[in-house]
């Protein structure tokens, strides 16, 4: 650990004749300062719950917190390289440099956003009964903010740093990055390599992997040829960079669908037999209500992905799947959910269930095969869309199409973005007894899905309003089948419930669909008449 610390810092001054990449340096370690920090807060909140065996291995149940000095040494560092991150910034700004067009400006934030999921799952596996792995989102609030804006700041951090105004100092952001991430990702690995009762889990190594392979793109030329360069090569280049980025699209969207139907037919819940003698094994287990929700989206994302593979319809099915992603989130979110609540209830309820004779559990519950497959899908469907963003700058970019934007639009887009957040926010049905995760209130899981779609719809009315009348149209009608899809919880979800009646989010999300589908007519009909 602490050639970890010291390491980065000690390259950042050995660069001092280069400042451009020990700025570089330390703006990169600087970019997780805050996650860290809040991470480690929960040494101060409730130590025994905290997952860093290489900072704190328990041997025994302890109730609260007593920190000592190393904590408060802990904090101070993340906070002085928090404020060296912004002097860093401060003199990279000060250079007045152009920025320039770089290379590998979609795979490193790809690379950013595998290891953002990585740093999701649980650091380390354990048979330590005092220390209990779980992941971000099974574990306290101190642990999921530290996580959730680690794994924020990653991608977020990436995009920057090739945005950078020097070569210099974006290959440095990116070898400071990596060097950050492996300050995260390599103690679990280690802990769990040099302990019989620890075992190294698959996200700090996929992590690892993901620095790895950013530390290396950092070694070689970020900077695009010159424009007389891309001119003599520009001959033939286009037509095959846009079929594999098409390719590349559907192929991920294929896979998140496949992913999403194996996650609904798959057990949410693994259920195993402690204590066969006592009990035989149970072999049934917790069925989401959302699984068929999850299969809809599956199949909706699944069409678009092979419309993106037919050349006649892949522009349109493009910028579909470029927003129907987030119905796998949606759908998927609510899927974990009854697997994470299934677990904790089983295993918190006399851990698992007694014997008669009250000596031993007899059943432990664990994520079953559904939940991995769900939480697989979720990744690549933010990979999908990834790519389909990518996939349009580059039909962009071959399209050459001068048409302006369609101001016409501005009232339906504005009413049917502001319906859409307030369906997204409101119970779409009602059941006895049932309250369902919203975003003002009674925030669960599934809130983060509902979360995520309304803001893809948002950002989709954003993009309408500045883009052409044709591809505005294709976002416009992407963000109402969000809004359907949404709407459509009532039968697929509802009615695994039994006795759901429409709510007000239901009529919401109808009527926003109708104002997203009437802008996105409009649209179109204003893209024919400048035809």
């Amino acid at each position: 650990m602490a050639v970890l610390a010291f390491g980065p810092v000690v390259a950042a001054i050995a660069l001092r004749g280069k400042p451009g990449v020990a700025a570089g340096v330390v703006l990169g370690l600087a970019a997780l300062a805050p996650g860290r920090l809040v991470l480690d807060l929960q040494f101060a909140v409730n130590g025994p719950l905290t997952i860093r065996p290489e900072l704190y291995l328990p041997d025994r149940f302890l109730g609260g917190s007593a920190v000592g000095a190393g904590f408060w040494l802990l904090v101070a560092g993340n906070v002085l390289t928090a404020g060296a991150g912004v002097l860093a910034w401060r003199a990279v700004r000060a250079r007045d440099e152009e920025p320039e067009r770089r290379r590998w400006r979609l795979l490193v934030p790809l690379l950013a956003v595998a290891a953002s999921v990585g740093l999701l799952t649980a650091p380390v596996h354990s048979d330590n009964g005092f220390l209990l792995a779980r992941s971000a989102f099974e574990g306290p609030w101190p642990a999921l903010g530290g996580y959730l804006l680690l794994a924020a700041a990653l991608p977020f951090a990436a995009v920057l740093a090739l945005a950078a105004p020097s070569e210099r100092v974006a290959r440095g952001a990116l070898g400071g990055l990596a060097a950050a991430g492996f300050g995260v990702a390599l103690p679990p690995v280690v802990a769990g390599l040099s302990r019989d009762d620890l075992h190294v889990a698959w996200g700090p190594v996929l992590v690892l992997l993901a620095m790895v392979a950013v530390a290396g793109l950092a070694g070689t030329r970020l900077t695009e040829a010159s424009k007389e360069d891309a001119e003599n090569l520009a001959g033939g280049a286009k037509l095959p960079g846009l079929f594999w980025w098409r390719l590349t699209t559907g192929v991920l969207g294929l896979a998140t669908a496949l992913a999403a139907v194996i996650g609904t037919l798959a057990p949410q819940v693994a259920v195993t037999a402690l204590n066969p003698a006592a009990a035989a094994p149970v072999s049934a287990a917790a069925e989401s209500p959302a699984r068929w929700f999850l299969l809809a989206a599956a199949i909706v994302v699944a069409v678009l992905s092979l419309g993106v593979l037919v050349t006649r319809t892949a522009p349109v099915a493009r910028s579909l799947l470029g927003l129907a992603w987030a119905g796998i989130v949606l759908a998927g979110t609510a899927v974990l959910n009854t697997a994470l609540t299934a677990t904790q209830a089983g295993n918190l309820a006399g851990f698992g269930g007694a014997d008669p004779s009250g000596a031993a559990p007899v059943f432990t519950y664990d994520l079953g095969a559904g939940a991995a497959w769900t939480f697989a899908a979720l990744v690549l469907a933010v990979l999908a869309a990834l790519a389909a963003v990518g996939t349009g700058v580059v039909e962009r970019e071959d399209a050459g199409d001068g048409a302006q934007p369609n101001g016409g639009v501005l009232t339906p887009v504005v009413a049917g973005a502001v319906l859409a957040v307030a369906a997204f926010g409101l119970p779409v049905f009602t059941v006895p007894g049932y309250v369902a995760p919203g975003l003002w209130s009674n925030f669960d899981t599934p809130s983060w899905g509902l979360l995520t779609a309304a803001a893809v719809v948002v950002g989709a009315a954003v993009l309408a309003l500045r883009s052409r009348p044709k591809p505005a149209a294709a976002l416009l009608v992407g963000a109402a089948l969000l809004a359907v899809l949404h709407a459509a919880e009532l039968p697929l979800v509802g009615g695994s419930l039994g006795g759901a009646s429409p709510a007000t989010g239901f009529w919401v999300a109808l009527a926003a669909a109708v104002a997203l589908l009437v802008a996105a007519a409009m649209s179109a009909a204003g893209a024919r008449r400048e035809a």
